[in-house]
């Protein structure tokens, strides 16, 4: 058997990938209604034990919102910061 068949395949994996944590508008609203906030940063997901602070954080539309938030994250998906700026509320990316 030739040495290329006996070797597993492998793939190309891109240098320069940033791998995000996903945070779930569910999320946000309980963390909203939990601790009284009406702006969300990753520091007030650092302090409630969501995120670790190593990771950049990204919001994504899983779930549904009921009060007007100001979000600050690294980003966003296009449904998310949809939901966010219907009910008034503001997206701001770092």
């Amino acid at each position: 058997m030739p040495l290329q068949r006996r070797l597993p395949k492998f793939g190309f994996k891109p240098l320069q990938r940033t791998e995000y944590k996903a945070i779930n508008l569910s999320d946000l609203e309980t963390l909203a209604a939990s601790a009284n906030l009406d702006k969300i940063t990753p520091a007030e997901l650092i302090a409630a034990g969501i995120v670790n602070g190593k990771q950049p954080v990204k919001i994504l539309a899983n779930g549904t919102l009921t009060k007007k938030l100001e979000v600050v994250a690294n980003a966003f998906s296009a449904t998310a910061e949809k939901a966010i700026t219907e009910l008034g509320g503001t997206v701001t990316k770092i």
